[in-house]
């Protein structure tokens, strides 16, 4: 009668191991990088628990430094604390556009000024190379290669990765941008 093989051995481990990262890399599937700003409340706390409730759409790959950065267009409010994060998701575009305004909608952000203050915003600057053109949502962001509070923290971040439609890197962009909006990295003490 023949035996049954021990699957319990350090090789069936390892080879199970690569296996199974090699399915949440399938599943994961897309980069994305997301701004997140915020010029209400406590800032640092609500950047922090907006990038904990990402973790549960994604994964949170790399965060940026924090930078305090003056508003542009409506400028007669408070300045805002902005960062970059690099997510994973097996989200579609429009899977993660619903959850992320569901994340500020849980957050407390409600739309009543355009462009003005709020407890959170969370903004999708690139999803992989897509480029994309809907109701509501428009990938790359229409206005990242303008914003220096974009653009300082995703250099930190991801300085190679290329706007698909522009075709330069992070790094290129900021460093293009002319001189004018402050902004400045904080050095705070981040919980993630």
């Amino acid at each position: 009668m023949a035996t049954s093989p021990n699957l319990d051995t350090p090789f069936v481990r390892f080879i199970w191991k690569a296996f199974a990262q090699d399915l949440k890399l399938y599943l994961v599937g897309k980069t994305v990088y997301l701004s997140l700003g915020s010029n209400l409340g406590d800032r640092v706390a609500n950047l922090e628990a907006a990038i904990d409730r990402l973790r549960a759409i994604g994964e949170v790959v790399r965060v940026s430094s924090f930078y305090e950065t003056e508003p542009v267009e409506f400028t007669a409010q408070p300045w805002f604390l902005n960062c970059v994060v690099k997510l994973e998701t097996d989200k579609t575009p429009k899977q993660l556009l619903a959850a992320i305004v569901r994340i500020e909608r849980e957050m407390g952000r409600r739309r009543t000024q355009k462009k003005g203050p709020r407890l959170i915003d969370l903004d999708i600057l690139l999803f992989g190379t897509s480029v994309i053109k809907s109701q509501g949502l428009t990938v790359p962001h229409p206005a990242m290669h303008e914003r220096r509070f974009v653009l300082e923290p995703l250099a930190e971040i991801a300085p190679a990765v290329r706007h698909p439609v522009l075709e330069h890197t992070a790094r290129e962009l900021w460093e293009a941008l002319p001189a004018g909006q402050g902004v400045r990295k904080l050095k705070v003490e981040k919980n993630h």
